[in-house]
Parts: structure tokens; sequence; C-alpha cells
């Protein structure tokens, strides 16, 4: 081993650290949603929801980066949750998703956990802003 050039430590990588990191704010995102009734999937999509109010399944995927078929068990789950409702398209041969009473007055319940995440990623704003940064910058392309 001595002497083998050093790309492939794990410590060199910077895919771990993101992958860890991501890992421990999912799981801290999703013991303070627990009690809300959602996952931190479901989370992503309740946000894009939140501020779209109404759309196609495709357009929500294209905004949270999930296929459909990752994405429609999860909008069945939040209808059947009645947070979200099915409806028919004008031209009535597409399907709008659209968000109900119930889960739009999810939303400030959900803004008082994403304020408790926050507190305790242990960054200043200045660095969460450069972080927030960069991970959008390395999404560019994808």
């Amino acid at each position: 081993m001595e002497g083998e050039n050093n790309e492939l430590l794990l410590a060199n990588q910077l895919c771990f650290p993101l992958y860890a990191a991501s890992k421990a704010l999912v799981r801290r995102y999703d013991e303070l949603l627990a009690p809300l009734g959602l996952t931190y999937t479901q989370y992503i999509v309740m946000l894009a929801m939140w501020e779209l109010g109404e759309a196609t399944v495709n357009q929500i995927g294209e905004m949270v980066c999930l296929d459909s078929g990752t994405l429609s068990p999860l909008l069945n789950k939040l209808t059947s949750k009645g947070f979200l409702e099915k409806k028919v398209g004008e031209d009535k041969r597409s399907r709008l998703i659209a968000l109900t009473s119930e889960g739009e007055a999810l939303r400030e319940e959900a803004r008082q956990a994403r304020a408790k995440v926050a507190c305790g990623l242990n960054l200043s704003e200045e660095e969460a802003k450069t972080l927030y940064r960069l991970c959008y910058k390395t999404l560019q392309g994808c």
C-alpha cells in the first residue's frame, strides 16, 4: 500500500461527506416531520405543492427530481392523507395534482420543522448560503 496513490482513500472523496451529511440531515428532518405524518420525501413533494398550488405529475417530478415510478406512490399517499387531491385537467386527458386546505394548513407546522433543522446545522448563515449555492451548482447539467 505504501507509495500508492491516495485518490481512493475515503477521506479524499467528495462524495462521502456529501452522502453522510445528506443522510444526517434527512434523518433530522424525519424526526421533526414524523409528528406531521410526513416522511422527508413527502415533505419535498409538499414543498413543491406549496409553491405550485396545482401541477401535473411531470411538473412535480421535474421540480423534485423524482421519476414517476417513485413519485406516483408518494402522491397517492399524500392524497390518502388528505393533503393533495387529483383533478381532471382542462383537456380532460391530463391529471392535475392540487393542494387541499388540509395540505395548505400543514405549511405552518412544516415551517417550524425547517427552522429547527436550520438551527442544528452548525453553520453560519454565510456558510449555509455557500453550501446551498455549491450544492445547486453541482446539480446543473444533471
